[in-house]
């Protein structure tokens, strides 16, 4: 989390020096610039997880009055949301940029990644250095050298190696992929877009196998429409069919429904959205207002010099994290290099952070908004491949606010699982990396003994996976496809996603048992997962299933950290 100076003293925004030369925080989060030398010593660590789990404030007036400044007072005109949110950038812009070298130091860093790991960059390098000694081994007994290494990176799903400051795409209008004339429709409702899914014909070239996965196909997506058109959606139902997989077509609705964003309930589906949308987007007006408004107008004649500079300087450093990291978000993805995706994510992210002060922003959580965002925008559009071609910016403003205010809502439900990874010393992700290496243990003791004798701590590579849910390890189209798992899971991204980061690890374990431990840390930041496919993906989680099933609720695999075993073994798939 941005730790920020209360003082009543402290300078405003954040050209204050650099709290780096200041003794350490211990109770600061740590995220994704997390310096994972600081907890390698277990011992030390409560991973017991004793006291209440905190929990999102629910969704009630009184819980956003306090936690989102109230609105104006009405002799003070304010400006409209995208205005007041214009208006916020243009002022800060200045203050930005005579910081600009400064952030570039740390966002370039070339000796660690923004997890405090050593960069791909640095590791190769002390490798070429190392080369020619390893060159002259007569035994030649590594399989993987340096250079093999080097050469999975280029096959990586890594994410994290890309991060240069992208320049915004133009796309022609002619170029932007077709937005569904019966949009408003789809926005009043989201089950009226069942009524407009179409099948396209089999070409007359296509073989047996093509003409049975195509009926097949259409026979799953008829499933789900008879499924989400009940007028009480059976979540049982929904469950079971979404564990293996949910068609593009419906998954935008599909996924609402598991998180709870949308009522079972078709009587009560248009009001409900009705109301959460106008409801972020309120605390959208509200949340920028504080930037945009006079320090001495009468909306802010209440509050003391004090308190209103401890305010700003939070809310400032915290905006101030969210776009630098919002532009290292899918850098591969044209998709997300267009200002209309990056203003609307820095407001979630934002708006976000400020109505959850426990954790505030942590990196990382910028990745999980984006599967959402994905998804949900899709639903308007014609070509269900939106990755590239597609400029959010051309679609009408109607759209992008629906898209932004469903993906606010359901990034908070599903931080509301998660939420202790993100609280202060985040011991949800303590908890989760020490059952990964007793679990390890349990199902593959060779190469749990080769990491142990190597001197590779599990915190070390897992940490990412806990904080960023393995988006830095495959694309955004494959964890769209692992989260329909997930939310079929009762605990999908808790409790099932340790039993696939297990299986996601022991899948390399011939390779990692050959590699010494530089070769193993290189790897395992760059392992060789951009070109899987569903099936890939769909063969992790039933593996995943398998342990869970053997292992959850005998707390076999917990004897180390004194957790105690969740009785029963989820749902499965449904073959």
């Amino acid at each position: 989390m941005v730790q920020v100076d209360r003082s009543s003293s402290a300078s405003p925004f954040w050209r204050t020096t650099s709290n780096t030369s200041k003794s350490p925080d211990n109770k600061k989060i740590i995220g994704a610039a997390y310096s994972h030398a600081d907890i390698l010593k277990f011992d030390t660590l409560s991973l017991s997880g004793t006291g209440s789990r905190p929990r999102t404030p629910p969704s009630t007036t009184h819980s956003r009055e306090s936690s989102i400044p109230a609105a104006r007072s009405s002799t003070t005109r304010s400006p409209p949301p995208r205005a007041a949110y214009s208006s916020f950038l243009s002022e800060t812009q200045n203050d930005w940029n005579d910081a600009e070298e400064d952030d570039g130091d740390i966002m370039f860093e070339d000796d660690e990644d923004e997890f405090g790991l050593p960069s791909i960059a640095s590791m190769r390098r002390k490798g070429r250095r190392k080369e020619p000694t390893k060159g002259k081994d007569p035994g030649g007994t590594r399989g993987s050298s340096l250079g093999s290494i080097a050469w999975r990176a280029i096959d990586s799903g890594d994410i994290a190696e890309e991060r240069g400051i992208p320049n915004y795409p133009t796309a022609k209008k002619s170029e932007g992929k077709i937005l569904r004339p019966q949009y408003q429709e789809i926005l009043r409702d989201p089950a009226n877009s069942l009524h407009l899914i179409s099948h396209p014909a089999v070409p007359p070239t296509a073989s047996a196998k093509e003409i049975e996965e195509h009926s097949a196909r259409i026979s799953r997506i008829n499933k789900f429409k008879r499924i989400l058109q009940a007028s009480t959606i059976s979540l049982s139902d929904l469950r079971d069919s979404a564990w293996s997989g949910i068609p593009s077509e419906v998954r935008a609705m599909a996924w609402q429904v598991l998180l709870g964003y949308l009522p079972t309930s078709s009587e009560r589906r248009v009001a409900t959205l009705e109301r959460k949308r106008k409801e972020y987007l309120e605390g959208v007006r509200q949340a920028f207002e504080r930037g945009t408004t006079d320090s001495a107008g009468a909306a802010a004649a209440s509050v003391t010099g004090a308190n209103r500079g401890r305010g700003r300087g939070l809310d400032e450093a915290i905006w101030h994290q969210i776009s630098i990291d919002v532009p290292r978000t899918n850098p591969h993805l044209e998709l997300y290099g267009y200002e209309a995706t990056q203003r609307s994510l820095e407001r979630i992210l934002y708006v976000w952070a400020i109505r959850h002060p426990a954790s505030g922003y942590v990196q990382g959580i910028n990745d999980l908004v984006t599967p959402f965002w994905q998804v949900f925008l899709g639903a308007y559009i014609s070509d269900p491949d939106i990755e590239f071609g597609m400029d959010p910016g051309q679609l009408p403003k109607q759209v992008l606010d629906a898209v932004e205010a469903d993906s606010f809502w359901c990034l908070t439900k599903l931080l509301d699982g998660i939420q202790d990874n993100y609280i202060s010393q985040q011991p949800g992700i303590q908890r989760q990396v020490a059952d990964l290496r007793d679990l390890t243990t349990r199902i593959d003791d060779k190469l749990a003994k080769h990491l142990q004798n190597e001197g590779v701590e599990f915190i070390q590579f897992s940490f990412r996976w806990m904080n960023c849910l393995l988006m830095r390890e495959i694309s955004v189209k494959n964890t769209i496809r692992m989260w329909d798992t997930y939310l079929a899971e009762e605990d999908g991204f808790s409790s099932f996603h340790l039993y696939v980061c297990a299986a996601f690890l022991v899948k390399w374990s011939d390779e990692l048992r050959k590699m010494d431990f530089q070769e193993i840390m290189m790897f395992l930041q760059s392992l060789p997962t951009r070109k899987w496919t569903a099936k890939d993906i769909e063969l992790l989680l039933s593996e995943a299933f398998i342990w869970q099933s053997l292992f959850k609720g005998s707390g076999a695999h917990l004897k180390n950290t004194g957790s105690k075993g969740n009785g029963g073994v989820g749902m499965g798939p449904n073959f």
